[in-house]
């Protein structure tokens, strides 16, 4: 049998620690939680119906096709690449992070854009919306040129 025994001020000062880096570390992740609601501010984000992914399109003043021109599933990668790094720095400056979705599949609806400046009326812009359990998580507005382009949801 083994029998160890603790003073009662090393528990008290044990605790007292443990409450410090559990305040701190719930502080630390509250913080960031705001910074990602302050880029993203009052966007509704859910995508669970057609219209609702209408809606958020036409919050950044894109017009589209009604239908989709595709919908597919696209896992995020489980482990991070140069490429994955890239996208992602797209999605967090719009208030969006998918290094949280490492590894899940999740939808990708692509709509053609008809009202991007230079482009009016071609099939070569299009908005792609990421969708995990009905909200969207990130997405994109590229074109599919050879020399194309990709940002964020905003026009500038």
């Amino acid at each position: 049998m083994f029998v160890y025994s603790v003073k009662s001020r090393h528990i008290r000062v044990f605790m007292l620690a443990l409450f410090v880096v559990l305040t701190v570390a719930s502080l630390f992740i509250l913080s960031r939680e705001t910074q990602q609601t302050a880029k993203t501010g009052s966007l509704n984000t859910s995508a669970e119906t057609h219209e609702e992914r209408m809606t958020f399109i036409s919050s950044f003043g894109w017009e589209v096709d009604t239908e989709p021109y595709e919908v597919k599933e696209v896992e995020i990668p489980a482990e991070p690449d140069d490429t994955f790094n890239a996208y992602n720095e797209i999605q967090t400056a719009q208030g969006f992070d998918l290094n949280g979705f490492a590894g899940r599949r999740v939808k990708c609806w692509t709509y053609i854009v008809k009202n991007y400046e230079g482009y009016e009326n071609s099939e070569y812009i299009h908005i792609n919306l990421l969708v995990c359990d009905g909200e969207v998580i990130g997405g994109d507005v590229c074109s599919v040129e050879l020399d194309g382009f990709m940002h964020g949801f905003s026009k500038e």
